[in-house]
């Protein structure tokens, strides 16, 4: 389906909104993308559940705004499982992946001012004009210049930004797992890294950290609020966070097996949720009860659609039937207090069937897709917080690795093996490993 997709894509052809360059997933796989002179290594997608570490040529400047950034630390986000599935469409062999990425500026294009040489930055996951109706607000996430793809724009009404190695239906670009990445309007999507921010910090103000604020004041989490999550990974654990600085007076948090015991031990202020060990009690019932009989008032999905837990689902979703099952929507929607506010910010593709929109409706039930966080509106706060110690961005991080073995590490984060939670990816290029940092792990 991804390939009929994208073979779908190049008949209709792409819209006429771009403002850069598209469809530029591998420099070798596109004449004067990369230079034949410098090899990289970098992480491609090669098919269905298959990842391979490539030697491909090293990007080079193709437009005036431009950066060439020198890769010094990546990740592998719940996201990026997502594209190793083939859930996320229009992907292509040797399309180079991740979208959270920090490094050293190695190039800059002609009209860069903003940027120099060896200036260390970070990169939003997405790619924004700074210019379009969307930028000039700062909602970064929906820039209206550069995705052009028709498909997307028809299925979802509206289109969304571009964003790093997240296949051609966000607009085809190569990600930051590798040595070296081509950032579009680099002078709007970088963002400077202050000496007292080492990469292992600032490397997550790319996508988790914004993502987790957005999620929590796009919900509307206020003074006095019980919350609840759906998801005890890294988004998940930050949203915890987030909930308590906002007001919340409780975190509930639901997930299984040992990623709740790293919840309990790393967040010890917050209750969990095994609900693989509820036996004949469901999730909704059990929050109820916690919750004086009536449920959270705000609850927030950070897990993602993909995931089918009972049988119909999985069958639905085998068949294509169903892009992604409504089950942990469903539950957070009757789990929630009369009135109160459900926030949807795991990845959700594209159509679910059983949804209960009954109790929706008849309960007064606020459902908020909270969208791709518009990491421009945040990035900077985000920063000083971490700079005044207010957020550590470590607590989430369980594993260093090279980025020689992210193929094995992607293979180890889909398994959630080995207590994987976030890692952080250094390369050739990195820093010494700051304080905190957890010890290298080589696969």
């Amino acid at each position: 389906m991804s390939q009929a997709a994208f073979k779908a894509e190049q008949a209709l052809g792409h819209g006429d909104n771009a403002a850069t360059v598209q469809d530029i997933t591998n420099p070798s796989q596109h004449e004067g993308a990369g230079d034949p002179n410098v090899k990289m290594k970098a992480l491609a997608w090669m098919g269905k559940n298959k990842v391979e570490m490539i030697e491909t040529q090293k990007p080079v400047i193709m437009e005036p705004r431009d950066v060439i950034l020198k890769i010094t630390g990546s990740t592998v986000c719940g996201s990026d499982l997502h594209l190793l599935h083939g859930t996320v469409v229009e992907l292509q062999k040797g399309d180079i992946l991740g979208h959270e990425f920090c490094g050293i500026v190695d190039e800059v294009g002609s009209e860069v001012t903003k940027l120099k040489k060896g200036q260390r930055v970070v990169a939003s996951f997405q790619i924004a004009c700074g210019d379009c109706y969307y930028c000039k607000q700062k909602l970064s996430s929906q820039c209206e210049r550069t995705n052009a793809n028709t498909l997307e724009n028809g299925m979802y009404g509206g289109r969304t930004a571009g964003m790093f190695g997240y296949s051609h239906f966000t607009g085809g670009f190569a990600g930051g797992q590798s040595e070296y990445t081509r950032v579009p309007f680099g002078d709007v999507n970088l963002l400077p890294l202050p000496d007292d921010v080492p990469d292992e910090k600032g490397l997550y103000l790319s996508d988790v950290l914004a993502t987790s604020w957005h999620c929590v004041v796009d919900t509307g989490v206020k003074k006095g609020d019980v919350v609840a999550i759906w998801g005890a990974g890294p988004i998940g654990q930050m949203a915890a966070d987030f909930s308590l600085m906002n007001g919340a007076s409780r975190v509930i948090m639901i997930d299984s097996n040992w990623r709740v015991d790293y919840v309990k031990e790393k967040y010890p202020h917050i209750e969990t949720i095994d609900f693989s060990k509820l036996g004949k009690d469901s999730v909704t019932s059990k929050l109820k009860e916690m919750c004086g009989g009536r449920g959270p008032d705000v609850c927030l999905e950070c897990a993602a659609g993909e995931y089918a837990k009972g049988w119909a689902h999985t069958v639905e979703m085998a068949l294509g039937l169903e892009t992604d099952t409504s089950e942990i929507v469903n539950e957070m929607i009757t789990s929630a207090r009369n009135f109160g506010s459900c926030g949807i910010t795991g990845v959700y593709v594209g159509f679910t069937n059983h949804f209960n929109i009954g109790s929706l409706m008849e309960r007064g039930i606020r459902l908020i897709g909270n969208g791709q966080a518009p990491v421009h509106l945040y990035w900077e706060s985000l920063l000083k917080m971490v700079q005044e110690g207010k957020i550590d961005p470590l607590k989430m991080v369980s594993h260093r690795v090279r980025l020689e073995d992210l193929d094995k590490v992607y293979y180890q984060f889909e398994k959630k093996a080995d207590g994987m939670q976030k890692v952080f990816a250094e390369t050739k290029f990195s820093a010494p490993a700051c304080e905190g940092s957890p010890s290298l792990t080589t696969y």
